[in-house]
């Protein structure tokens, strides 16, 4: 069962969309980097709670990443930017929207070195979590009933001072559990990262909200390239760097050679710049994104 809602203050205004964002932590910063270059309004000063864009019809809410999809399952604000851990741990009826591509975690069991090896394991045992919700449900799911034992943090130590027999955590090389004497065990709990939630209910102006973050995504992702290019190798060219569609050719004064401008992953970058060299393109320059619509 969710936890009860906190009150919000009710709606000045019943056109703007109310927008839940992380207040502090790991997703935080990079979720208000986001909005800023989307467009939007950010808060200036940490102490601000509530900060209201009327330029772009939004009201923003920043609030602590674990109660916000609780927010937005009740209705009280439309959607929010919040953890897919957090969403499926609170047991929320927000739904999730779209994956943001940040704050990534992985989350694993662990038990001491040699004690188990497999789901099956975990049967009637004590097992610590800062996540009941989304733990409880991966074992029901797979049929494993265990004792979850709820903690707020230093989940690894809990073996250690005999409060649970094995962990399930968020996991990145795994250097902090095997100093605490534990090993990676099982399968795959959840790959989660940031994600875009809405209320369980018609948003209006959520769409152009979703386009706009999609579109820092697509800036993020990838760089424009300009290169010139004997007319002659256009096909081959197009074969390196296909872009989303298609790339734009141009002619040149010299009619023997054009200009093409396309879209290229941006870990790919020098790669592509060196494939297209050893074609026979010249001027290849790079240019960043600043924002996009696809």
């Amino acid at each position: 069962m969710s936890a009860p809602v906190p009150s919000v203050p009710p709606r000045n205004d019943s056109t703007m969309l109310r927008i839940a964002v992380p207040n502090k932590g790991s997703l935080s910063e990079t979720a208000v980097e986001m909005l800023d270059e989307a467009g939007y309004a950010t808060r200036r000063d940490t102490r601000e709670l509530i900060v209201p864009d009327h330029r772009n019809g939004v009201e923003f809410f920043y609030l602590r990443p674990r109660d916000i999809a609780t927010y937005v399952g009740s209705g009280a604000l439309d959607v929010g930017i919040t953890g897919r851990d957090l969403l499926l741990d609170s047991g929320s009826a927000a739904t999730e929207i779209a994956a943001l591509d940040f704050g990534g975690s992985t989350f694993r069991f662990a038990g001491p070195a040699g004690r188990f090896s497999g789901l099956a394991d975990l049967e009637g045992v004590r097992v610590a979590t800062s996540y009941t919700g989304l733990v409880g449900a991966f074992l029901e799911r797979e049929g494993v009933s265990a004792q979850l034992v709820k903690l707020d943090g230093a989940v690894e130590s809990a073996v250690a001072l005999g409060v649970a027999d094995a962990v399930a955590d968020v996991v990145s090389t795994g250097s902090t559990l095997r100093k605490q004497g534990l090993e990676i065990f099982g399968p795959v709990i959840l790959e989660s990262t940031a994600v875009l939630i809405g209320a369980p209910r018609e948003v209006p102006g959520l769409s152009t909200l979703e386009r706009r973050l999609q579109g820092v995504l697509v800036a993020r992702r990838y760089v424009l390239m300009d290169y010139d290019l004997p007319a002659t190798l256009i096909e081959q060219a197009v074969a390196i760097t296909p872009g989303l569609e298609s790339p734009t050719v141009s002619p040149l004064r010299d009619r023997e050679w054009v200009a093409v401008r396309v879209m290229v992953p941006r870990e790919n970058t020098n790669q592509v710049m060196d494939e297209l060299y050893e074609l026979g393109a010249r001027a290849i320059l790079v240019s960043q994104i600043h924002a996009a619509r696809i």
